[in-house]
């Protein structure tokens, strides 16, 4: 199993605390991005070294307010984490070989913000129980649950018009959905319209995970054969040609 390797990355006025490891000449990249709350890095680690094993270079970091970074978790929002992400992409990921990114969760959403701005730079996408957002929240601080940004994704339907989806629709690259059977978080009409928009163009698969809850980090971490599968999954024809398919585990 590769190593991985500390490292902190000054941006945005905080410090990040991340992992690398792995690599090979012009293979991918894979930036793994956790989910909002008490998400951190940690809890991905077994799926870091696993995309390491496997050859790529994989990355993992703690948003400003999470884990080992600095920063107030209020005080952030889905541009600064945006913008946090493409930082360390830009100074930690090799240009040469696929980009491939993976979000958990409020990270669905900055994995399209991102995909957006690389274009065919990223090759690839793992999306695990992922959120997306109406485009008014984008700018607006987290707060402590009780403010703007809540009131905007607490709007019913609110996410209907998501610039996300539309740029999910219009991706050809490799996605993986993995889907939780059992999540309080994401409501099942964002699921099936996320799933949609991949099917529109992407070499895509749905894949069910029917016992699983909405924290997948934790789900992989503790079960190996799906984590092994999941990554299989997300790398298998990387540039190559490929079609929709649905998978269910139980």
């Amino acid at each position: 199993m590769s190593e991985l390797i500390p490292f902190t990355h000054a941006v945005d006025g905080e410090r990040l605390s991340g992992l690398v490891g792995g690599g090979e000449p012009a293979g991918a990249s894979v930036v793994l991005l956790h989910g909002a709350g008490n998400g951190s890095k940690e809890r991905l680690v077994p799926l870091l070294e696993e995309f390491a094993a496997h050859g790529c270079r994989a990355l993992a970091f703690d948003f400003s307010g999470h884990g080992e970074s600095t920063g107030v978790l209020r005080e952030s929002s889905l541009r600064r984490r945006f913008e946090q992400a493409v930082s360390v992409i830009d100074a930690h990921a090799r240009v040469a070989g696929p980009l491939v990114l993976v979000g958990f969760s409020m990270s669905g959403q900055t994995v399209a913000d991102l995909v957006r701005h690389y274009g065919g730079r990223v090759a690839g996408l793992g999306l695990c129980a992922p959120a997306v957002y109406a485009g008014e929240a984008w700018d607006v601080p987290f707060g402590d649950g009780d403010g703007r940004f809540s009131e905007i994704i607490r709007r019913p339907g609110s996410w209907r018009a998501a610039p996300a989806l539309e740029v999910l629709r219009a991706y050809e690259g490799r996605a993986v959905l993995a889907v939780p059977g059992a999540d309080a978080v994401i409501p099942p009409a964002v699921t099936e319209a996320v799933s949609a928009a991949l099917a529109r163009r992407a070499r895509f698969t749905h894949w069910e995970l029917p016992e699983a809850e909405h924290r997948l980090g934790r789900w992989f971490r503790d079960h190996p054969e799906d984590r092994r599968e999941f990554v299989t999954a997300v790398l298998t024809g990387l540039g190559g040609q490929g079609r929709a398919a649905t998978r269910a585990r139980g």
